[in-house]
């Protein structure tokens, strides 16, 4: 079997006001978006790595590797409009019988151990999706101020990886785009698949403020990366 890895990296950086991309900011001494690549290439499963970044940055990664001299081999597409269109973009250089994980550029704390478990995990069922379950309490909101205690038992909150049998992507990326599809799960699922939950990890974080890459900078920190 071929294993794929498509890293989309098209945020802007606007929650943090910022004029670079957050997967270009320093995470002790080097861009999020390589520690995230470089988790990939330790899986033991090798999988090849497809880089979707937006037209106008491939030449600042291309600095961006030379001045860190960074080696991970990777192929680079073109972006999309839409995380939709990216990951579209990346799934048409697949050719053949694959697994695919499609993992945010900006979850650099992602481990190899989970990468391996979700491709081993789509492997035999379809997909696997990565979740863990809140430990707050949760409430939906009503009407006007009210609101309604909800079981946090029967929810989770969805991370990445989420890794399907290429075919399962294939179908599912031949509809048109939908307001709806936050990810690739919502994408598949209107194509009619159930979606399998793996347990994720509490430290895959998605650097999305700032002080998120100061949690992510402490728990690099902690494990001795």
């Amino acid at each position: 079997m071929n294993y794929f890895a498509i890293i989309v990296a098209g945020g802007k950086g606007n929650r943090m006001n910022l004029a670079i991309a957050k997967q270009f900011l320093e995470l002790d001494g080097k861009p999020i978006l390589m520690h995230t690549l470089e988790a990939f290439s330790q899986c033991a499963l090798n999988p090849k790595i497809i880089l979707v970044l937006n037209i106008h940055q491939h030449l600042f990664w291309e600095e961006l590797c030379s001045k860190h001299d960074f080696k991970v081999p990777h192929e680079v597409v073109k972006g999309g409009q839409e995380r939709f269109d990216s990951v579209r973009n990346g799934l048409k250089t697949i050719k053949g019988k694959a697994i695919v994980a499609i993992h945010d550029a900006v979850r650099p704390l992602i481990t190899p151990e989970l990468i391996l478990r979700s491709y081993q995990m789509a492997e035999e069922t379809g997909n696997a999706v990565t979740a863990i379950q809140p430990v707050d309490s949760v409430r939906m909101k009503r009407e006007g101020q009210a609101s309604e205690a909800l079981n946090r038992d029967e929810l989770f909150l969805i991370q990445t990886p989420q890794t399907f049998q290429i075919e399962q992507l294939k179908k599912a990326y031949l509809q048109p785009y939908r307001n709806e599809f936050t990810d690739d799960a919502s994408v598949v699922e209107r194509a009619g698949y159930p979606i399998n939950l793996l347990p994720g990890e509490r430290n895959n974080i998605k650097i999305t403020y700032e002080q998120d890459l100061e949690m992510a900078s402490f728990l690099l920190k902690k494990k001795g990366f």
